[in-house]
């Protein structure tokens, strides 16, 4: 490692880190022990006790597999593993495909087989502690060999189609970009109908006044609803969720068997007009397109940082201790060196869909003639989430998602007042 390439990767690793670590330092600093006016009655001092125990052990837990993660990847790369990987590989004589894919292979099953504890510990000690584990040692290992036979199937054409779309054709990235974006809208398609069933069960709901207020609320709110499903979610864990799917003019739902046990009617249908609220905003479609552009870019850069005749590739490569220069190689590598702009792209993701949120908010409040349902349920879901309520602003900037619990109720509040 030292061309300053190498040496610019590291510290950006590094630097990722520490900000990560900083980070869940800062959330644990900011645990209250005093439970916020707006939850009594939700949580009791059992259950709030509970909550930040579970925040404790949970940051505590992704500071130690963050810290492993980085440590493996520094040592691997220190002691000369990208390099002989490589060189054995291509002492087998096989096209640049197939090279590409075996390689790729052996570091994602790697990768998978060095983090396959930590998941287990995940599963059956911390979630199991905590009262959601729900998933037998069978199940996990049923998960495990179908997501990597999913895997295999799935992503092993689409990289060999990229590896030989930068071999082959000329505007390279542009090519590479269209095939990815059409596999993403292709999977969009294929997993609700395919994919997701080989790991849940999806049954339609029976008729009732669950099921009738859902299809009049869905005709209110002009959402083209066709389908609507429970999910058997408790076949892995107590948590809660629901999520639309589909295209066009054909949408399903599918609503977790926890979230119906343990919210009513009203309180489901403000969780429903929520996620409706994100498809009457275009959330869905703001966020695709999104991804589609990301991705341009990102293809766009790994053509540059692979060309044969740049400087700069030889030098990345050089930082890895790999003598020739590949596309496949360079993708792995890539990923790495735009660590820090991935980052801040996902920090400016975070803000919009943060942003997102609120506007769902307030179309559920709006839809329900009331902001009270939906605060219920968030409420509710908190508690049963065993949710972090008192978040520092610092990680919640760089990487919640969802505003914290306590800012969403305040803003729907408000909402109330108008």
């Amino acid at each position: 490692m030292d061309n300053s390439t190498a040496m610019f990767i590291v510290i950006a690793l590094l630097a990722l880190w520490n900000i990560d670590l900083i980070a869940s330092l800062l959330n644990l600093k900011a645990l209250d022990p005093t439970l916020p006016e707006e939850f009594k009655g939700v949580y009791d001092d059992e259950k709030y006790a509970k909550s930040q125990d579970y925040t404790r052990v949970s940051e505590r837990y992704g500071i130690i597999t963050a810290t492993y993660s980085l440590t493996v990847l520094l040592v691997f790369w220190a002691l000369g593993g990208f390099g002989y990987l490589d060189s054995w590989l291509r002492g087998f004589g096989w096209s640049e495909t197939v090279t590409g894919i075996v390689f790729i292979g052996v570091l994602f099953l790697g990768n998978t087989l060095l983090n396959l504890p930590f998941q287990i510990y995940d599963t059956f000690v911390i979630e199991e502690r905590f009262g959601f584990n729900k998933t037998t040692p069978k199940t996990f290992a049923i998960d495990q060999i179908k997501g990597s036979v999913l895997a295999a199937l799935l992503g092993l054409p689409l990289l060999a189609l990229v590896i030989w779309i930068f071999g082959a054709v000329a505007h390279a990235w542009l090519w590479a970009w269209l095939a990815f974006t059409a596999f993403q809208l292709l999977m969009m398609y294929l997993a609700p109908t395919f994919i997701l069933p080989l790991f849940n069960k999806f049954s339609p709901m029976e008729d009732g006044e669950l099921k009738t207020r859902i299809q009049e609320m869905s005709k209110k709110c002009d959402f083209p609803l066709t389908e609507i499903h429970v999910m058997d979610g408790s076949k892995r864990s107590t948590k809660s969720n629901a999520f639309f799917t589909g295209f066009g003019k054909r949408k399903k739902i599918a609503l977790f068997d926890t979230l119906i046990e343990n919210h009513g009617t009203d309180e489901l249908l403000g969780v429903l007009a929520h996620e409706i609220g994100h498809f009457k905003k275009k959330h869905i479609i703001q966020r695709m397109i999104f991804s589609i552009v990301q991705t341009a870019v990102v293809f766009f850069l790994l053509g540059l940082v692979t060309d044969k005749s740049s400087g700069f590739a030889r030098e990345l490569f050089d930082a890895f201790g790999v003598e020739e220069i590949s596309i496949y190689a360079g993708l792995v590598f890539f990923m790495l060196l735009f660590a820090p702009v991935s980052k801040i792209l996902g920090i400016l993701g975070n803000i919009n869909s943060r942003k997102h949120e609120f506007e769902a908010d307030a179309y559920a409040a709006e839809i329900q003639g009331t902001p009270e349902h939906l605060i219920t349920a968030l409420k509710k879901l908190s508690a049963d989430n065993l949710s972090n309520l008192t978040p520092h602003p610092f990680p919640v900037f760089m990487d919640y998602s969802h505003p914290p619990m306590i800012v969403r109720l305040k803003a729907l509040r408000q909402l109330e007042k108008k």
